[in-house]
């Protein structure tokens, strides 16, 4: 049985936050996912640096780059999860990843180091659902969720990729890479519920989520909120203060602070 169920809280909204893997830093990752972890989040989207990440928008592609030039790849990222389990993250944590890089490991070799590790679940982004039997399989083999995406252009496919998805499935909000928007497409919520009534695990919907007031209006209609591009301008912002051993603390508790100001919408308590 995978993890993922087992570690998943029990949280009204599902509150699922990206951050990159070694940026600025990956003690600084570490400490990002517990300051995630204690502001309410469900899951955590730990995103593996790549150099050609061809869903990413600026934001998250200057992280890569951040992270790259730290010496961050897909092993270590991988690598880094039991630490964080050390600190004291307990919350489902999924890999994301482009399929280059796993390729490159090898998908049994990729595999055996995700459930050594730790990981309750990858997402591929740029594998389409009709290519991704194999590593579906695997998933299953090794009890990890694999995170399937629906888009507004999946139409005929959403039955098909809602009928095989594991953990939750991603709902991407809009066409385009990721970023921040400050406005929502006027018919998400239709696609949301035709979505919704497709499926038995949670939808959650993602791409240019980054104010309380798009969680508030989102949290009618979907199961769980994914937020990245907001997040990862924020640890851009804070790198400064992040990467300075003395300051930490206080640009954590400014990411805190600005994180909970994002999800106040969202009901965290159990039910």
């Amino acid at each position: 049985m995978s993890t993922f169920k087992q570690r998943l809280p029990k949280h009204d909204t599902l509150f699922i936050p990206f951050i990159t893997a070694g940026d600025p830093h990956e003690d600084v990752t570490i400490e990002l996912a517990l300051a995630l972890q204690k502001e309410g989040a469900s899951v955590l989207e730990l995103g593996v640096p790549y150099s050609d990440p061809l869903a990413d928008g600026p934001i998250i592609q200057a992280a890569s780059s951040r992270a790259l030039a730290q010496g961050m790849s897909i092993s270590k990222a991988i690598k880094l999860v039991p630490k964080m389990r050390k600190k004291g993250v307990e919350i489902p944590i999924i890999l994301f990843t482009y399929f280059n890089p796993v390729l490159q490991l090898g998908l049994e070799s990729f595999f055996a180091l995700v459930r050594e590790n730790e990981i309750d679940g990858v997402l591929v982004p740029d594998l389409p659902y009709e290519e991704s039997t194999e590593i579906r399989t695997l998933a299953e083999q090794n009890e990890v969720a694999y995170i399937s995406m629906v888009a507004p252009t999946s139409k005929e496919r959403i039955e098909k990729i809602s009928k095989d998805a594991t953990g939750f499935l991603y709902c991407v909000s809009s066409l385009g890479v990721t970023g921040i928007r400050e406005t929502l497409p006027e018919d998400l919520d239709s696609f949301l519920k035709e979505v919704k009534a497709s499926t038995s695990i949670p939808v959650a919907v993602g791409f240019g989520i980054s104010t309380s007031h798009q969680v508030e209006v989102l949290k009618e209609y979907t199961d769980g909120i994914v937020i990245g591009s907001a997040i990862v301008h924020k640890v851009a912002e804070l790198q400064s203060v992040l990467l300075n051993k003395e300051t930490r603390s206080e640009g954590i508790a400014s990411f805190q602070a600005y994180i909970a100001s994002i999800v106040s919408p969202i009901q965290k308590c159990e039910v």
